[in-house]
């Protein structure tokens, strides 16, 4: 929440040493909040946080620059749903048996700052609440009986560490600008960083002071562009190399268009101009544009300065396109991108058509998912769907629900006159949740010396990494190898598409195939994952043709394939649902995989042509099905 009375101001955003993406990000968004957020992804201590709790002090409060300050409201990971959200005022439904709504951290931040450290480990339910009230500035409860609305338009700022995982999509592209942050690497600059936080630390008070004329300077500049916004021009030659700068990088939907038109209109105002510029275009293209871009699995994610200068260039020497050919204007657009149930630019997304070369034998045929989405289905954990009374006692209590029922049960009982318990075991209700299903693809690889290895680990390392592109920070991906004697784990599950770059990067292959090994693997990476998180749905990929050659160390069975056919037989024991991809080719095929798929209770399917893609698009058509019952 905002300071309390009689705490220390918060660090001066002026005070910040460096920094200037970030601070210019976060000023624009004080000028036009319906820029979409700000993303600040980077490392530990470099002060995410710190920046991020200034803007609130330099934005108008509630009575419009005058009176409360604008709240600052952090989001806990460990929030529930009915904090965030709001949920049914307790004491009121108990004491006079009405139900109204007791507001949520959304409702606190209305008008002011929304705060989320770590939103890339945010739970999926509390970050579908957050793009709906970020996106219509309204939150809408209807739960528990109660149905109401109130405003909650908020600066919504995020930050995160990329190595702890990735957000999902949806999210990833709801954030206006995304900053990356690192420390200084210049000594001078770290001292001078050092030397402001002790002296911040030594006398908060006194070290705002010295900064209150910088502060107050950003206050006006931010309340004059706000002021002139609306009469800010974005010229059309300014809107058309807006356009063809975001085709020449890919970036995906029509959402960094309008921003990058939307922050030009903002800076142009902050400068105290009428008109934006193609330079404003060029200043926030990086902060726009980066996080949104079509990347390969194995590219490095961001935009060079180098990259950025060429696709201006590109764009800035394309003649003006026809005047009478049509064009999306910035509402169209907005309508486009926020729409929901679609993809971005609101084009519905479908399925894709199976990859050319990949069938599959399913044990049961099911409906096909679509990528990079998931079905909701019953969780331990997630959002309150429904509350119903449990003969076989209740086991995760609805609160509201139980204060409702016996709410009415006492009003009843008091009509006749009848003593009346505070809550009895008939007024018990169970909490029913959902939550969208998540899974761990646990990749089992076979890195022997047999033809075909390196084709195989490519296809692994491609595959693994497409998958948490596709999935991003929903499910896991962990990559199990077996060569020689042994079978290790060379990536442990994992959201994190830069971790797995950097852990896949090198993966050795040779020697003998320790098949049975390699299945024990990854059968206890699945179960290790299953017992943490019971609501992750574990998936173990096995990619082989089949062979085994190796039974372990030399102490170990003697027997390579009775060892394998065990391993078969433990994983279909456990219940965990497996695919064996054949990657058998030659002209003489001997079928083990398929006779491996069989004693595992497995999926099935063939790619001699092995590739990413092709692995990826395999694993994806099991993963995006409805679990077996």
């Amino acid at each position: 929440m905002s300071a309390a009375p009689g705490a220390p101001p918060p660090f001066p955003l002026s005070a910040v040493v460096g920094q200037d993406d970030l601070k210019l990000a976060l000023l624009l968004h004080a000028v036009d909040p319906k820029l979409g957020g700000v993303l600040i992804r980077g490392e530990k201590g470099s002060g995410k946080s710190t920046a991020a709790r200034a803007l609130a002090t330099l934005m108008p409060g509630p009575a419009g620059g005058s009176g409360a300050p604008a709240p600052f409201v952090e989001l806990p990971i460990g929030a529930t749903e009915d904090r965030v959200v709001g949920t049914l005022d307790l004491e009121g439904a108990l004491l006079e048996g009405r139900s109204r709504l007791r507001p949520g951290l959304l409702a606190a931040a209305d008008r002011g700052v929304l705060y989320v450290d770590e939103v890339n480990l945010l739970a999926d339910h509390l970050v579908d609440v957050l793009i709906d009230a970020a996106a219509f500035g309204v939150n809408r409860i209807e739960r528990d009986g109660l149905t109401a609305e109130h405003p909650c338009r908020f600066v919504l700022v995020g930050s995160m560490n990329p190595e702890e995982g990735e957000l999902r999509p949806q999210l990833l592209d709801r954030f206006g600008l995304a900053v990356e942050v690192r420390a200084p690497r210049d000594p001078e600059l770290r001292t001078e960083v050092v030397r402001r936080r002790l002296a911040y630390d030594a006398d908060p008070g006194g070290f705002a002071g010295r900064y209150a004329a910088d502060e107050d300077g950003l206050r006006r500049a931010i309340a004059e562009a706000a002021q002139i916004l609306g009469g800010v021009v974005v010229p059309d030659e300014v809107l058309a190399l807006t356009s063809r700068l975001c085709a020449e990088l890919d970036a995906e939907g029509l959402r960094a268009d309008l921003v990058l038109a939307r922050g030009a209109a903002a800076l142009a105002a902050l400068d105290g101009r009428k008109e934006a510029a193609a330079d404003d275009v060029a200043r926030l293209a990086p902060l726009a544009l980066a996080h949104r871009r079509r990347r390969g699995p194995l590219d490095a994610p961001g935009l060079s300065p180098e990259e950025l200068e060429e696709a201006l260039e590109r764009a800035q020497a394309e003649p003006p396109g026809d005047p009478s050919a049509p064009t999306s204007s910035p509402e169209m657009a907005e309508d486009g991108v926020t729409g929901e149930g679609s993809g971005a630019g609101g084009a519905q997304q479908g399925p894709r058509p199976p990859a050319p070369g990949v069938t599959l034998a399913l044990k049961t045929q099911r409906p096909s998912g679509v990528l990079g989405r998931r079905n909701r289905g019953p969780a331990q954990r997630g959002g309150l769907v429904a509350a119903r009374p449990s003969s076989e006692g209740v086991t995760d209590l609805a609160v509201a629900a139980t204060v409702q029922a016996a709410a009415a049960r006492r009003a009843v009982q008091a009509a006749t006159g009848a003593m009346a318990a505070a809550v009895e075991r008939a007024d018990l209700r169970q909490a029913v949740r959902e939550a969208r299903t998540a899974n761990l693809v646990v990749l089992c690889v076979d890195a022997s010396g047999s033809m075909g290895a390196a084709t195989r680990m490519e296809a692994a390392k491609g595959a693994a990494v497409s998958l948490l592109l596709a999935y991003q920070r929903r499910d896991r991906v962990a990559l199990v190898t077996f060569a020689g004697e042994e079978a290790r784990v060379a990536l442990r599950p994992t959201g994190s598409v830069e971790v797995a770059r950097a852990r896949l990067t090198d993966l050795p292959t040779g020697g003998r195939t320790p098949l049975g090994p390699g299945l024990r693997a990854a059968l206890d990476v699945a179960r290790s994952a299953r017992h943490r998180d019971p609501d992750r749905r574990p998936v173990i990929v096995v990619v082989t043709d089949g062979r085994a050659t190796s039974a372990g160390p030399p102490s170990a069975a003697a027997d390579p394939i009775g060892s394998a056919r065990a391993a078969a037989a433990e994983i279909a024991a456990a219940g965990i649902e497996a695919l064996v991809v054949d990657a058998e080719d030659g002209d003489v095929r001997l079928g083990l995989a398929r006779e491996l798929a069989e004693a595992m209770g497995a999926h099935y399917t063939a790619l001699p042509d092995l590739a990413p893609d092709t692995l990826a698009r395999a694993v994806e058509a099991v993963v995006a099905a409805e679990p077996p019952p």
